[in-house]
């Protein structure tokens, strides 16, 4: 991945992060996540790449703008030809609650590196590099524990599991509990829980349970960033969602996708936090009409990973 397009993508994240944040706490979850998917939308049309929306805000009929399909970027005859994955708002409920952890994100590959994943659920584990080649998710919640804490050379008790807190994961809770290991339950938001594996500072050494399939794709592309590992198989609740999944190329219904599945080159990951969570400050108002922006920015090729404060003065911004 070009390495010019770092910037302009973490412009892009400020954008929806800044637009978005005017909601939040305000219990409108609709008008939180639009603000951000508008404000993503016209900051994609200053950059110079020719762009498919592959993991986006649904189908054409679903969503007006950002639906998986659209091409966005200037395309023009010099233009980089590039996958995007996006999540203008991961989080809107956190965002419309005032809670911890919501973020705007982008991920992109070259053409054809993502797996076009179905909006369906998608059962997950995720851990940092130390672990990494550990973990297997046909194996058990406690087989996976015990490997994990055995790389890392600490007691099961010491091992920080981090999972949505979902009537669907009570028994995997409870097995979780029955081990010994600790647990850090969320409302939302397991793109940040992911990649959070990954980052010392932040005491989660997995993610485990059933969430998003596509937020999945989004969190294997900053986990291959981080050099750490990732596992995914989707779960379909009905047969719309299997029709759909094969229109979209995936034949193998019960198919485990290493993170190189999910991923198949480099990747570039850019995140700008919306409110303060495990991997990045939330934005901040400050005197004078400005406020501050807190964001990331990695690419697999090079394994560097940039966190950038900026202060923005609102008056100068365009709308």
């Amino acid at each position: 991945m070009d390495r010019n397009l770092a910037l302009e993508f973490v412009r892009i994240t400020e954008a929806a992060a800044l637009s978005c944040t005017h909601f939040m706490g305000r219990g409108n979850e609709k008008a939180a996540d639009q603000a951000a998917v508008d404000a993503m939308r016209r900051a994609f049309d200053s950059v110079n790449i020719d762009g498919v929306v592959v993991i986006g805000e649904g189908e054409r009929d679903q969503a007006p703008m950002l639906y998986i399909g659209e091409q966005v970027g200037k395309k023009a005859a010099d233009s980089i030809p590039v996958d995007i994955a996006l999540d203008p708002l991961e989080g809107t409920t956190i965002c419309a609650n005032g809670g911890a952890g919501a973020i705007s994100v982008i991920a992109a590959a070259e053409r054809g590196h993502f797996l076009h994943a179905p909006d369906t659920y998608m059962e997950k584990i995720a851990c940092g590099p130390e672990t990494a080649g550990v973990i297997d998710l046909e194996r058990s919640a406690t087989d996976n524990i015990r490997a994990v804490a055995a790389r890392l050379n600490k007691p099961v008790s010491h091992v920080t599991v981090v999972i949505l807190d979902r009537p669907r994961h009570e028994k995997l809770i409870a097995e979780v509990r029955e081990i010994g290991a600790r647990i850090r339950l969320i409302s939302d938001g397991d793109v940040s829980a992911g990649v959070a594996t990954c980052w010392e500072h932040t005491g989660i050494d997995l993610l485990m349970g059933t969430g998003g399939a596509p937020e999945g794709v989004i969190t294997a592309a900053a986990i291959r960033c981080l050099g750490g590992d990732f596992q995914g198989r989707l779960v379909f609740r009905n047969d719309d969602e299997r029709e759909r999944a094969q229109r979209m190329g995936v034949s193998d219904f019960d198919r485990v996708y290493r993170l190189y599945d999910l991923v198949k080159g480099e990747a570039l990951f850019s995140a700008t936090g919306v409110t303060d969570g495990p991997l990045l400050r939330g934005v901040r108002t400050l005197p004078k009409g400005r406020v501050s922006t807190h964001s990331v920015v990695m690419r697999s090729q090079t394994g560097t990973i940039r966190h950038i404060e900026a202060v923005h003065d609102l008056a100068r911004k365009p709308r």
